[in-house]
């Protein structure tokens, strides 16, 4: 029950209120806005206080780490926010208010969840001012002993207990959507809250993260698309990593500063996307400009005209400590029906989505066809700066409610990720053609993945597990046979209990018409014979009590 958080929703209001973050809402454009922004003035807090500037990045701070994330979602969506809201949700990709540097030092010195050494073991030099501050982490410049430069990234203390709690609100909530309105429940809305938040729990862990870069930075070793740090040491809540030079990836006039092609940025980044999902099945699902970053020229060079850097420059991965993977059927599912909608071929996507089973198979496919058709093939012919993304998503999640539509959880993170992709691209390099990029990575994909010559070779190496899987034939026969037996004596136990449930069952209906004929008669005798009525009208009443009871 949601009142069962009726002290996490009060501080919400309260925040609100403090902030006056009504004063920031277009309720002109968007009248149904108009309940929450007079329930945020009716609040102690709001009273006699007005327009602040920067009230909604401060609110969002308050509110806790869900609501940052929420924040970096929507910093990269212009085309749905206004721009005054845009420059203060921007700084919550990588300006969240810092914590104090003692309290980042005794953690990176936790004998259990940080690196167990004084800070002067581990580092030449530790500087306490961060270089950034994010929702989970923030971020300090240092110097190890043999004079490598790094950074050393601390988890935010105390965050944990706020981040379950409004899951757990948040958990509520969906589930009152879920019971309510169908396009919920055809996206596993549940379901994705419940993945999302143990995403973010994992977030807290930075072995986890280290991992994933780790294994990212393996993915592109010696890639001309994109460069991944190496991590040197980690923690639970403390992690050291190679020192890069960069720029977030929306500080678009450095790059023309130093000359960059963004056009061909716009292009590498969206091959890393296709490249990630398809070959490696490893993307990074947390794409917000705080995490995209482009290299640069050192940054004493960085202003000068002379100012090169050596080589086409690189996307810098960071912040992987989420990591979204697919099943090899999604893969294919995905992976086709991009191509079939990029062919303009609606009669292969509806067959694709039947055969994953993500419809009834009584759906109505005609009238599926025509809605994607209408809803999705006027995108083709676009620029990305052209298409609404986020529009055109909440035009198939209701297509998928009309259809009764059932989307994996899993490609939900996939979705998020490429609602990031889009900001991203409509920023950097509005008139990027997607579809003829995206496709020729897509067709040698598939091609790739039902190659007869590589399948024979994936069966060769794996040859010797399915060898060694036979001698298990006998146990599973057996188990088979026991099982049919158990099972056939289960359903001869289910036919005669089935058999007794209708003997009992016409047994009833016997007594019901036996009843029912004993009471209309004893009432029609009782109406014409007199003084002796009242006996005709106490046997109809035991009539009634013998059947009840029977």
């Amino acid at each position: 029950m949601l009142l069962s958080h009726r002290a996490r929703l009060f501080e919400l209001w309260r925040i609100a209120a403090t902030y006056r973050i009504d004063t920031h809402l277009s309720l002109e454009e968007m009248p149904q806005l108009q309940p929450i922004a007079r329930l945020i003035r009716l609040h102690p807090a709001a009273w006699g206080k007005k327009h602040q500037p920067n009230a909604i990045k401060y609110a969002l701070e308050d509110m806790g780490t869900l609501f940052l994330k929420l924040g970096q979602l929507l910093s990269t969506r212009r085309d749905l926010v206004p721009p005054e809201i845009i420059e203060q949700l921007v700084q919550l990709q990588d300006k969240v208010k810092p914590f104090d540097a003692d309290v980042a030092i005794a953690q990176i010195q936790h004998p259990k969840h940080g690196l167990g050494q004084p800070i002067n073991t581990l580092f030449a030099r530790f500087d306490v001012k961060p270089l950034a501050a994010a929702s989970i982490a923030q971020v300090h410049t240092a110097a190890l002993h043999d004079g490598r430069e790094v950074v050393v990234k601390v988890v935010r203390p105390d965050i944990r207990a706020t981040i379950v709690s409004d899951f757990e609100l948040l958990r509520e909530l969906a589930g009152w959507a879920s019971a309510r309105i169908e396009a919920a429940r055809a996206v596993h809305i549940i379901d994705i809250v419940e993945d999302y938040r143990q995403v973010m729990l994992n977030e807290l862990d930075l072995t986890l993260e280290a991992d994933n870069t780790t294994q990212m930075r393996n993915n592109f070793l010696g890639s001309a698309l994109m460069y991944v740090p190496e991590v040197y040491d980690a923690a639970k809540n403390v992690m050291v990593m190679e020192r890069i030079q960069g720029v977030p990836i929306s500080q678009v006039e450095v790059f023309d500063k130093l000359g960059y092609d963004r056009a061909t940025l716009a292009e590498k980044g969206l091959t890393i996307f296709f490249t990630q999902v398809f070959r490696d099945n490893f993307f990074h699902a947390d794409m917000h400009p705080g995490n995209v970053f482009v290299e640069t020229p050192p940054v004493k060079d960085l202003y000068n005209d002379t100012a090169k850097l050596g080589h086409e420059p690189r996307y810098i991965g960071l912040d992987c400590a989420i990591m979204g993977t697919l099943s090899r059927d999604d893969q294919l599912v995905v992976a086709r029906m991009l191509l079939a909608v990029m062919n303009n071929n609606f009669t292969a996507v509806v067959d694709i989505v039947s055969r994953a089973g993500w419809i009834p198979p009584n759906a109505d496919k005609h009238a599926l066809m025509r809605d994607m058709k209408r809803t999705v093939g006027p995108m083709l012919q676009k620029s990305i700066n052209d298409i609404d993304f986020a529009g055109v998503l909440m035009q198939i999640l209701d297509i998928a409610r009309r259809h009764h539509m059932s989307i994996p959880p899993q490609l939900m993170l996939l979705l998020k990720t490429l609602v990031h992709v889009e900001g991203l691209g409509r920023d950097l390099y509005p008139e990027l053609d997607i579809w003829s990029l995206a496709k020729p990575i897509l067709s040698g994909w598939i091609k790739e993945q039902l190659d007869p010559v590589r399948n024979l070779q994936q069966l060769r190496q794996q040859l010797p597990e399915l060898l060694l899987s036979t001698t298990d034939i006998p146990k599973l026969l057996d188990q088979g046979l026991q099982s049919l037996a158990t099972q056939g004596s289960r359903q001869d136990s289910q036919l005669r209990e089935i058999q007794q449930i209708r003997a009992d069952m016409l047994n009833d209906r016997r007594r019901d018409w036996l009843a029912l004929s004993g009471f209309a008669i004893f009432i029609a005798i009782a109406t014409q014979v007199g003084w002796f009525a009242p006996v005709f009208y106490l046997l109809a009443i035991v009539v009634v009590v013998w059947r009840v009871l029977a």
